[in-house]
């Protein structure tokens, strides 16, 4: 009997220690899972900590898929743009990829008044005018969507509005109002056609 009784205890003792290594492994495959939801975790805090520039977060609009619907809209993207350039601070590649974004809002007519290269070098220069003279522009005000004027002629669509921009230098305040031409595309969309001050532009239909 006792010889048996020695068995079953041997027995036992494998069985425990099989128990034993699986509660091992259970606990280490607990203690990897957490690590791994932390690491996971923190990467994803990490990332999110990164912050996105402006310039960052206007060139990675999708304009193939992500175009502004409407001419408000379109001035509205645009003058965030004119923003960036003249108040917040990029890269030169980042400022191409934002020249960019800007000839992907032109109609097809201004972009052929328009070379890259020359605009480029223009635009740089009055980048440059307006940080040395530290001036900003502060703020924008686009035409309420009521006071968009649309009109046809030669078979073309097109959106006239407002856009009256802050300039700020010091404690000088200075409005500029500004109007914008916009011509509807074959796919529908609204490019801007060209722009000029308010004071210089004669909104009056010509008569027929």
């Amino acid at each position: 009997m006792a010889v048996v009784k020695a068995k079953k205890q041997k027995s036992g003792s494998k069985a425990g220690a099989v128990k034993g290594g699986i509660m091992i492994l259970l606990v280490a495959a607990v203690m990897v899972g957490y690590y791994y939801h932390l690491s996971n975790r923190n990467r994803q805090q990490q990332e999110a900590d990164v912050e996105v520039s402006v310039a960052q977060e206007l060139i990675s609009r999708n304009l193939t898929t992500n175009y502004p619907p409407t001419p408000k809209e379109v001035v509205r993207y645009y003058s965030d743009i004119t923003r960036c350039f003249y108040n917040e601070e990029y890269s030169e590649e980042e400022l191409k990829q934002l020249v960019d974004q800007t000839f992907a809002l032109y109609d097809d007519e201004l972009l052929q008044e328009n070379e890259y290269g020359p605009y480029l070098i223009d635009l740089t220069n009055e980048i440059n005018y307006y940080k040395d003279n530290s001036i900003r522009i502060a703020s924008y005000s686009v035409s309420a969507s009521t006071d968009v004027d649309f009109f046809e002629r030669d078979g073309y669509s097109f959106a006239r509005l407002y856009c009256t921009y802050t300039l700020v230098s010091g404690s000088r305040k200075q409005p500029v109002e500004e109007v914008y031409l916009l011509r509807k595309d074959e796919n529908g969309h609204w490019r801007i056609y060209g722009w000029d001050l308010a004071e210089n532009v004669n909104t009056e239909e010509p008569k027929e």
